[in-house]
């Protein structure tokens, strides 16, 4: 299906309108006319791009302060933008990769922070034995902070079982989760204080709820330095500075489209039968039926929801997404076909 302008609560195929509950612009940002104005006036500021090395002579305020803004948001030491959300994956696992004796990771984690000959954390349903042994070692644990078809962040505490011999590096992707979870969106990152972890890393796109094309680095000052002399780091251009101004500029926008979402999700949380059928839970705004021909219902009531397959999974992902953008008839809409085919 191709369409010709954004896709927010409603796009028009073939000359005929959707309801619309896909994508990850969960803030609703794209099309909010207030964030538009701020991103043009910084565009009109710091041009459409600035292709040199952040290591570079001359050096853009625009960077300083919008993680300046980020880290204080996500309540950590520090951090630093690049261009993606896969780049600030990938640029974590090169830094990490000499210094980590072993690598192990969560099920279902992003392909941006992957490594080959990982082991995972789980076999079955208890912990690695390799995890609990008496090797004295480095080992950096990877995760996403909600995987793929979960609607609740991961539990960290089973890694207080892992002994002391082991030092451990925690990184999540919180890509689906910053801008949502926590109290104003801050995330997950800032909650997480296991006694036997070293050092936490967070990396995410800012593609998601927070609107603009970029990723971000979050963790304690002496990593993020080390990152920014990192010779993948200074050998790319950084993150557009239109789109780093912007997010600092739109801290209130920011704190207003979550409230709307909060109360998106309270509504359906109010009005939701809930059963086996549907995976939806109030503070995370995707909703997992699994109901036979639920695509079927929904195009034939003109509505679409995000579907697809990532390479390494076997199912389809059918994922109706809830933004703060939707107004309440669109939520009664979905709520209704919910109910009435789920059983």
């Amino acid at each position: 299906m191709k369409v010709n302008q954004f896709p927010d609560r409603t796009i028009e195929i073939d000359n005929e309108k959707y309801l619309y509950f896909g994508g990850t612009a969960y803030l609703g940002l794209p099309t909010h006319p207030e964030f538009q104005k701020l991103l043009i006036k910084n565009i009109l500021r710091w041009g459409t791009a600035y292709g040199s090395s952040r290591s570079a002579n001359i050096q853009l305020s625009a960077n300083e302060d919008g993680e300046r803004f980020l880290a204080d948001f996500i309540k950590a030491n520090a951090a630093l933008t690049v261009s993606s959300g896969m780049l600030a994956g990938k640029l974590v696992i090169e830094t990490l990769t000499p210094e980590t004796d072993l690598f192990f990771h969560f099920p279902d984690t992003h392909a941006a922070i992957k490594v080959p000959n990982s082991l995972p954390v789980f076999i079955g349903e208890k912990l690695n034995p390799r995890l609990l042994d008496n090797r004295t070692e480095k080992i950096t644990i990877l995760t996403d902070s909600v995987p793929s078809f979960h609607v609740q962040p991961v539990d960290f505490t089973i890694l207080n079982s892992i002994p002391s011999n082991k030092e451990i590096t925690l990184v999540i992707d919180e890509s689906h989760s910053l801008g949502i979870l926590g109290r104003n969106g801050c995330g997950i990152y800032s909650t997480i204080n296991l006694p036997n972890i070293k050092r936490k890393i967070m990396v995410s796109s800012l593609g998601k709820a927070f609107g603009l094309t970029g990723g971000v680095i979050v963790s304690d000052s002496e990593f993020i330095n080390q990152i920014a002399t990192h010779d993948t780091f200074v050998s790319s251009a950084g993150m557009n500075a239109a789109f780093v101004q912007t997010m600092a500029d739109a801290a209130s926008i920011y704190l207003q489209q979550h409230q709307k979402l909060k109360d998106n999700l309270k509504y359906i949380d109010t009005h939701l039968i809930k059963n086996r059928a549907i995976h939806f839970d109030s503070n995370y705004p995707l909703i997992y039926p699994k109901i036979v021909g639920i695509n079927d219902i929904f195009t034939a009531n003109k509505i679409i929801v995000t579907n697809f397959k990532y390479p390494t999974d076997t199912k389809d992902l059918n994922r109706i997404v809830i933004t703060a953008n939707h107004k309440k008839e669109d939520l009664d809409t979905i709520i209704h076909l919910l109910n009435q085919n789920q059983f």
